[in-house]
């Protein structure tokens, strides 16, 4: 009996020998040890490139390192005859006990398999997944215990001053502190005043994973506190000054503050994987809300992130029994929008036909998305996982649901069995829907979520990411009070646009005029227009201009064109500004 989201594999044509199937197996590890090497190469120049400052590289490096994966892939298949697309290759559960046996007492055996998938996926676009032939499961196969643990470990026993400051010194960055005690200061009066659960340094320790997290402009120092029976995630942001001195710029000791670090909406991590495991499981014991499959993502495993996502789906499904449903709130043009209630994610399938008003095609729609993967999302645009030929059980389907899928994407639906398979998906962590949040929130919350929308849309558009539509349905809100953006069809590079302010009417006939009287192309943006089609209430809208009336400004606009055209790459924390310590310089 097949579980839920496997599916029969058809009759294939080709048999093989063992000794094939060991060639076939070395192919996909010798591909995968390549992949691993150049993940690792772009990765360790992390320090190099925060040391010189050089941001516009970093972008570059992220976006370098997700393309990567792809690239070799289809160079296993390309290179080795029996793995061939479309070969009729009928020894792939061979394959996979070969492969088992290449992997096994590996360091990184748990993302050898999601490499094996990824090539058997893309030899046979065979429909669903199915355990005979795939790691649908988590495999067998034993992760050898590194030499070194990946995190170190600090006592106070000379002290709690030199205990910090051999924390900082033992990252060996190759740029001086620009003050060091200075540092070390901040950081225990904040940890004072932070946790007063710790009541004493002597029984203080602390353990540090021993390289840093790379993101953006910062080196964070991730770790834990542990006080007696207790302990408590902290981190410690590095960054650097302008004539590129070392300093300490907050510290993070909070479970919350620290899963908005992790959280969806960030880029990810570089960070030395070469234990991913043992490197993710220290993570979960200081973010336990948070899933494996979030935390492989987080540290720039994606794709052994989605196949962790896909077994904890699994694993959901045969221990709940509630039914999938369209998702809560204004139905999307181009999306058509599902979810488990039980299960913290939205199903986003493409419509086979959109709105008159959409004028953009499908492949326009998944090369934004692609788009979205590959950019700096600032914390402000939710990540996304896409699936092919996903199989879910149909009795799990509520009728309108099933109803609706049918009817506006026919394309991508099909029945097989008890199973409904969907050719093309996207997964995305729900949240609530920003217009439905702000009906029936308080005033204070209010005013919040309208600073939150807001700072989301100045943050992405310092990111050089134009949202298009800015209505509030596109946007959520998270269980931290987060602003994301989450409806992509329509996102442009800012620097793409025209800013323009509206022409004043020379005529009455002009002034009168139901529809414009000039000229408009199709990268024109009239920012004076937002204040009339964002907010229908008086209230919301006098609100939200006294507090970000710039939006409205085609000067604003422009101005943050200029800036990302003469290369500035705007500051982003993770947490909170007034978290930040003081500073003269």
């Amino acid at each position: 009996m097949n579980q839920p989201g496997e599916h029969k594999p058809r009759v294939l044509r080709t048999r093989i020998s063992a000794a094939q199937a060991r060639r076939g197996a070395q192919a996909i590890y010798d591909g995968f040890r390549s992949y691993r090497k150049e993940y690792m190469r772009i990765t360790d120049q992390a320090q190099q490139r925060f040391e010189s400052a050089a941001w516009s590289e970093v972008q570059n490096a992220g976006k370098e390192r997700l393309l990567a994966y792809n690239r070799y892939i289809q160079d296993v298949l390309e290179n080795a005859p029996i793995l061939k697309p479309h070969s009729g290759l009928r020894g792939w559960p061979a394959i996979k006990a070969a492969y088992s046996e290449i992997i096994n007492n590996t360091d990184d055996a748990e993302l050898a398999e999601t490499f094996f998938n990824s090539i058997h996926r893309e030899h046979t676009e065979d429909g669903p997944g199915h355990a005979e032939q795939m790691f649908l499961y988590r495999g067998s196969a034993k992760v050898r215990d590194p030499a070194q643990p990946v995190f170190r470990t600090y006592h106070t026993a000379d002290g709690v001053v030199p205990m910090v400051k051999r924390i900082l010194h033992d990252f060996g960055f190759n740029l001086p502190w620009r003050d060091m005690d200075t540092d070390v200061g901040n950081i225990l009066r904040s940890l004072a005043e932070e946790r007063k659960e710790i009541t004493s340094a002597q029984d203080l320790s602390v353990e540090v994973i021993s390289s840093p997290f790379y993101r953006n402009k910062g080196a964070y120092l991730i770790g834990k506190l542990i006080h007696r029976d207790r302990q408590w995630p902290l981190a410690l942001p590095v960054l650097t000054t302008s004539d590129g001195r070392l300093y300490v710029d907050t510290l993070i000791c909070d479970a919350d503050e620290m899963s908005v670090m992790f959280s969806f909406t960030r880029s990810y991590f570089m960070v030395d994987t070469r234990h991913p495991g043992m490197l993710v499981s220290f993570l979960q014991d200081l973010l336990p809300n948070k899933k494996r499959s979030e935390l492989y993502a987080s540290v720039g495993l994606h794709k052994h992130g989605k196949t962790e996502f896909y077994r904890g789906f699994l694993n959901h499904l045969a221990a709940s029994d509630d039914k999938f449903m369209i998702a809560p709130g204004i139905k999307g043009m181009v999306m058509a929008v599902f979810m488990l209630p039980s299960y913290q994610t939205v199903f986003k399938v493409i419509k086979d036909r959109f709105a008159p008003q959409k004028n953009i095609t499908r492949e326009e729609v998944v090369a934004k998305y692609h788009v979205v993967k590959t950019h700096d999302r600032v914390g402000r645009m939710a990540d996304t996982q896409e699936f092919e030929n996903f199989s879910f059980p149909r009795a799990r389907f509520a009728a309108e649901l099933l109803d609706e899928l049918w009817e506006v994407c026919p394309s991508m639906i099909s029945e097989d069995g008890d199973q409904i398979i969907i050719k093309h998906l996207y997964t995305e962590r729900q949240m609530t829907p920003l217009n439905m949040y702000i009906e029936d929130c308080g005033e204070a919350e209010l005013v919040s979520a309208l600073d939150e929308y807001g700072n989301a849309i100045r943050q992405l558009a310092a990111a050089n990411i134009f949202p298009g539509d800015m209505l509030l349905k596109n946007f959520g809100i998270t269980r931290h009070g987060r602003v994301v953006f989450y409806d992509y069809d329509e996102i442009s590079y800012l620097t793409d646009m025209n800013f323009r302010e509206l022409p004043e009417p020379q005529t009455p006939e002009q002034e009168m005029a139901s529809e414009p009287w000039y000229s408009v192309a199709p990268e024109d943006v009239f920012p004076e227009e937002f204040r009339r089609f964002l907010f229908g209430k008086r209230h919301i809208k006098e609100l939200f201009t006294r507090m970000h009336g710039q939006l409205f400004e085609a000067a604003y606009w422009r101005s943050l064109q200029d800036n990302i055209n003469q290369g500035e790459v705007s500051d982003v924390f993770p947490y909170r500004r007034k978290k930040r310590f003081s500073r003269d310089n």
